[in-house]
């Protein structure tokens, strides 16, 4: 798929991101869906999501010579078979795009050698990152692309017809109808190509290994921000975004900007963060950092001093993953402070559903089953159980029953 048109950031509160053509006009259609979903209250980081599914959409449409406003379900029908095959583009590195933008002859990366689609990592048994777009990626841009022209089909500035449809057995009737308030809501609304995503378990770090993942850290500024994440639950943008104000050992609280409903919440977090956001904050204002309530709580190492961004987080973990032979994301580190205070005895759920600011306690429960590691623990116990048994001599008959008439019953020579 050729490389054409870009999703801009372009700092602008009012419009902070916009897609660019080939010819690096603005697309009017997809600024005045995405004015729609500012006045709809949904943050930056929902548009950056929308226009990245859209960027792929539009692409494949300027690669055909479709005009956006004529695309037939054949086109959308054919995007999703294209999506099903089609690898994921390799990103080139942005110093080597500013070449390449000055001129210069920039030869393309070679494709990272990973371990096979879906096969299970040694030390953290999660399954490696396909070379194929996953079935959740496809399911959201189908999401993405059937909202965005529902949008332009009740303005009247796009085609009579929905390119995406909905799936054949939904279109009729009300969502919802007769719904049985004891049952929980099915997906009415589902889209005729949106794939099957299957249902997997939040990954949480066992505390062996997260202690491994703990040790391996070289900095205390890394090691306050691992202790602040799995203590707090807080989303790795929302404990970044923090300012210095906004840490109170006293208290020992942290508030943070919550990612949906963009309130400020503070969260209880273990003294041992603070231990270490202490110690982090010493060798900081030492080294020259600057300092105020009002900046930014992480920075980077070394100058020029920056406020420390989620990609910056993301490389160290990645270094201490490649030291320790492992995948961990971001993102377990919050599904397992969700799991340890899920499976604390003395804590309500209602209280868990709080901290990592659940919308449903439904998504809170998910924590409460077994994990991964637990399942497979206690099943080749089970087995190692079933082995011992089968070895083990019989019992001897309980006394008082005659000899003799155990072996008639039991037909054993006399």
């Amino acid at each position: 798929m050729p490389d054409s048109g870009r999703l801009e950031g372009t700092g602008n509160r009012y419009e902070p991101y916009r897609l660019l053509d080939q010819a690096g006009a603005v697309v009017t259609p997809v600024a005045l869906w995405f004015s729609e979903l500012q006045a709809a209250g949904k943050p930056e980081a929902t548009l950056r999501s929308y226009g990245n599914d859209l960027l792929r959409w539009f692409r494949f449409l300027w690669a055909f010579g479709v005009v956006w406003e004529r695309a037939t379900r054949v086109e959308a029908r054919d995007f999703v078979r294209w999506m099903q095959v089609a690898d994921k583009p390799v990103r080139m590195h942005w110093r080597h795009r500013a070449k390449e933008a000055a001129g210069e002859t920039v030869a393309l990366p070679e494709p990272r050698v990973i371990p096979a689609p879906g096969s299970p990592n040694p030390v953290t048994g999660k399954p490696a990152p396909g070379l194929k777009y996953a079935a959740s990626t496809r399911a959201h841009c189908e999401t993405v692309l059937r909202t965005f022209y529902d949008f332009h089909c009740e303005e009247g500035t796009g085609p009579l017809l929905n390119p995406f449809p909905l799936d054949r057995s939904r279109r009729g009737g009300r969502a919802h109808a007769h719904h049985n308030p004891m049952e929980a809501f099915s997906h009415e609304r589902q889209g005729r190509y949106r794939p099957r995503v299957p249902n997997r378990i939040p990954r949480r770090i066992p505390d062996a290994l997260f202690d491994a993942l703990f040790a391996a850290l070289r900095y205390n500024r890394d090691r306050a921000l691992l202790a602040a994440w799995v203590s707090t639950g807080a989303r790795a943008d929302e404990l970044l975004t923090c300012r210095q104000e906004d840490a109170d050992p006293g208290q020992q609280l942290i508030g943070v900007i919550r990612k949906g409903s963009r309130e400020y919440q503070e969260l209880p977090a273990a003294p041992d963060a603070f231990v270490w956001l202490r110690l982090y904050q010493q060798e900081a204002w030492e080294r020259g950092v600057p300092r105020g309530p009002r900046l930014p709580l992480w920075w980077t190492l070394r100058r020029q001093w920056r406020p420390l961004t989620y990609h910056a987080a993301r490389a160290m973990l990645l270094r201490v993953n490649a030291l320790l032979g492992s995948n961990w994301s971001l993102h377990d580190v919050r599904h397992t402070a969700a799991y340890r205070m899920a499976r604390a005895p003395k804590l309500p759920l209602t209280h868990v559903q709080w901290v990592p600011g659940h919308a449903h306690l439904s998504t809170t429960q998910i924590y409460l089953a077994a994990g991964l590691e637990e399942i497979l623990h206690e099943v080749r116990a089970h087995h190692a159980r079933q082995a011992e048994r089968r070895l083990a001599p019989p019992a001897p008959p309980a006394s008082g029953y005659n000899p003799a008439s155990l072996d008639v019953l039991f037909r054993r020579p006399m």
